[in-house]
């Protein structure tokens, strides 16, 4: 969750979901950006340099190696990010940039490989937003930034969820956003359900 606060509305909706994933007989675990240590990318491209199946190692030492190898080895995601400026915010987009090791970019190729090819672990998509949900969905482009971020991490969209007009409603989810959470919740569970373990083993 890359929000810059607890107990907001993003915060309720990635909740809504886990709640429901968990009560369906997962495990789970939140894990919130803003209470991690994620130093900016310096575009030094040492992790796209480094050939292979394997995410390419950072050189910055901080939080990110870890959150991205708990990602990595989890039977299905969920991915939330506030609208900021109609995009995600800059601690997600400070998260994503950080992700660039998931590319292969050899010296004197064109253009970036992304090791992950096979998009197998689920994952639900979470925004929030001060303007109603239908402009956030056709307007703005976070679901469009984090579908990128899930298919860095081999992850494909099996839904979304959007909680608009987040400063009329607070972190009082409307009663429709909350079914949906529900329902993603326990979607995402059974859709996780059929790879639990396999991903771990998985060759990249």
């Amino acid at each position: 969750m890359g929000s810059y606060r607890h107990g907001g509305s993003l915060d309720a909706a990635v909740d809504g979901v886990l709640r429901a994933a968990e009560a369906a007989g997962a495990e789970v675990e939140k894990i919130c950006l803003v209470d991690r240590r994620i130093e900016f990318c310096t575009n030094c491209r040492h992790c796209v340099r480094q050939l292979g199946p394997e995410r390419g190692a950072c050189v910055i030492d901080d939080d990110v190696d870890a959150i991205l190898r708990e990602l990595e080895t989890a039977d299905g995601l969920v991915l939330g990010a506030p609208v900021n400026f109609g995009d995600v915010n800059a601690l997600t987009r400070c998260f994503l940039e950080r992700m660039v090791g998931f590319a292969e970019w050899p010296r004197g190729q064109a253009a970036p490989n992304l090791r992950h090819t096979r998009l197998g672990t689920p994952a639900v998509l979470v925004t929030s937003s001060a303007a109603p949900g239908w402009m956030t969905r056709t307007c703005a482009r976070p679901l469009r930034t984090l579908d990128r971020m899930a298919e860095l991490l081999g992850a494909r969209r099996v839904g979304s969820l959007v909680a608009g007009q987040a400063d009329t409603h607070g972190a009082a989810l409307s009663p429709r956003v909350r079914r949906r959470a529900t329902r993603l919740g326990r979607r995402l569970t059974a859709l996780a359900e059929p790879t639990a373990g396999r991903r771990r083993g998985r060759q990249r």
